[in-house]
């Protein structure tokens, strides 16, 4: 790709729309830093302590109301002396927890709405690993948690003891499985209750609602929004994708002097006919009214398997793209991308082993061989298209300019037509391009693909092959000409770069803040979420 000098690199500005909601940036004087540094040896150091005791203590009461009862009877809500105990010991003992914490006050505005009016509630924005203190003022409802928490000491006792309900990403009917419970506790008639979502399903930095997932939704039955907001001076809370790790959030909010958070419970929303039957619908909705509330942006960002999504015009791309950290593992490896020889037919895909990747790449390490190979969209064999992994060379090389990336690209994907009518882009191919060099993920970018073959048959006449494909000129009038797209593929492709063969530090920036290597490549994030 062409050569720019780091003084010419700009990152890609989201700023001027919708805020990035994963990243959260800390800026603190010298005056507070000096604050933080005394009020962190002195004032913290005891306020965890104590707070971890306080967590411990909440086991006798968590383990006391589940003791002795069968899975069978846990299908119901406990009642009796176990409830009226236990609750009372866990809510007090949690009250205490936060407030040693440094969250002296928490104001509550609105009113909750009884189990009947609202089995559901909703909380947003979900910016901290904090956020359960809303179960407090919410008189401690039911959650949805991951299975895998089951094993976590302390908190596996109290996820008992709430009865919640647990999804697991190793079992593929666990997800019907909950959406089943979630719907039987929602129309239990007031018996269960209420259940507890954060619909957004991860943290981001309270800047922007990310896009609701319709857990919640699906049992199409009424939900009481709840608002969670931290007004204080500096924002120690937020735990977004980017920015403060657990350690430090949590040191730095016990050295506050004093930790506030509203919690506001919005009037009940009573999904129509058409949004009790689309819980996509419902879910949008609601994010709606909440961010209105809230006085931030409603955006389509969400988090695709283990990466946070951010989305630009009507294109979604991954905040950092896995190419990145391919380039990392290769890096490691000692590999430079400009020595293999990719070998990758045009248009037809090529279907190869783990064993035959490392190859290849001349890989012998299996660690590297297993980690470089992960990165590749997989059949049900185990394989991967060699056209995969012949673009991602080739963009990780920095040999090419980025029109003849682009242009590789299409070669690499285009399908010949029939009665030689030349070559088209498909959807397949569309998605494979754009999920490879942006981690856009590829049922948005078919959704993409279809949009533009529409626009482009209507344009005119002579776009009637568009309703299949998109040509050469057509897939580089939207990669490389159209002002924002353009914008978007150059940023995350043409970083500054050394002399092929030669990976060396850049003083680059990636589209949201990693450290850009000489070859395109950026170093991994921390990874955040729930």
């Amino acid at each position: 790709m062409s050569q720019r000098s780091p003084g010419e690199w700009a990152p890609l500005d989201l700023t001027a729309g919708t805020p990035n909601p994963f990243v959260h940036e800390l800026h603190l004087s010298r005056l507070q830093r000096v604050k933080f540094c005394l009020l962190g040896a002195l004032l913290a150091p005891i306020r965890v302590l104590l707070a971890f005791i306080v967590l411990f203590l909440l086991w006798p009461f968590a383990w006391l109301q589940v003791v002795g009862l069968t899975d069978e009877q846990l299908q119901e809500p406990v009642t009796g002396w176990r409830k009226s105990v236990c609750h009372s010991g866990v809510l007090g003992l949690g009250r205490l927890l936060f407030f040693l914490l440094g969250f002296l006050r928490i104001r509550v505005r609105g009113q909750r709405a009884s189990r009947l009016q609202a089995p559901v509630l909703v909380a947003a924005p979900h910016s901290t690993f904090f956020d359960p203190i809303v179960l407090l003022p919410c008189d401690l409802p039911k959650v949805v948690s991951r299975a895998e928490n089951l094993s976590v000491p302390v908190i596996g006792a109290l996820l008992r003891f709430n009865q919640a309900i647990f999804v697991s990403r190793h079992d593929p009917a666990s997800r019907r499985k909950v959406v089943e419970e979630v719907r039987r506790r929602a129309t239990s008639g007031g018996k269960w209750p209420q259940v507890l979502f954060f619909p957004e399903g991860t943290c981001s930095n309270k800047k922007a609602l990310l896009k609701f997932k319709p857990g919640a939704f699906i049992a199409g039955v009424p939900v009481q929004p709840v608002l969670i907001r931290y007004p204080n001076s500096v924002d120690t809370t937020s735990w977004a994708w980017r920015g403060p790790g657990v350690l430090k959030v949590l040191w730095l909010t016990a050295s506050q002097p004093c930790s506030i958070v509203d919690v506001e419970f919005l009037p009940v929303y009573h999904p129509s006919p058409e949004e009790s039957r689309d819980p996509s619908l419902y879910a949008n909705n609601v994010q709606r009214v909440m961010a209105q509330a809230l006085g931030i942006p409603a955006t389509e960002c969400e988090v695709v398997g283990n990466l946070p999504v951010i989305v630009m015009g009507r294109l979604k791309v991954a905040l950092e793209p896995r190419l990145w950290e391919l380039g990392k593992v290769l890096l490691k490896a000692g590999l430079s991308p400009s020595c293999v020889d990719a070998g990758a037919e045009p248009g037809r895909s090529r279907m190869i082993s783990q064993d035959e990747f490392a190859r290849q790449l001349q890989l012998s390490d299996p660690q590297t061989v297993a980690g470089a190979f992960s990165y590749f969209h997989q059949d049900t064999k185990g394989s991967v298209d060699f056209r995969d992994v012949a673009l991602a060379l080739a963009a990780l090389d920095g040999g090419r300019s980025l029109e003849e990336l682009m242009c590789l690209a299409f070669e690499l994907f285009a399908e010949e037509q029939a009665e030689g009518r030349g070559r088209l882009l498909h959807q397949d191919g569309f998605s494979s391009i754009l999920h490879l060099l942006l981690g856009s993920p590829r049922p948005a970018a078919a959704t993409l693909h279809a949009e533009l073959c529409r626009e482009l048959c209507q344009a005119g006449p002579g776009q009637g092959l568009s309703l299949q494909g998109l040509s050469l000129r057509q897939f580089q009038d939207f990669s490389l000409r159209d002002p924002l797209y353009g914008k978007v593929f150059s940023t995350y492709l043409c970083l500054p770069h050394a002399p092929r063969g030669t990976p060396q530090r850049s003083k680059a920036s990636s589209p949201g803040g990693p450290t850009a290597l000489a070859n395109g490549t950026a170093q991994a994030p921390k990874q955040k979420g729930d």
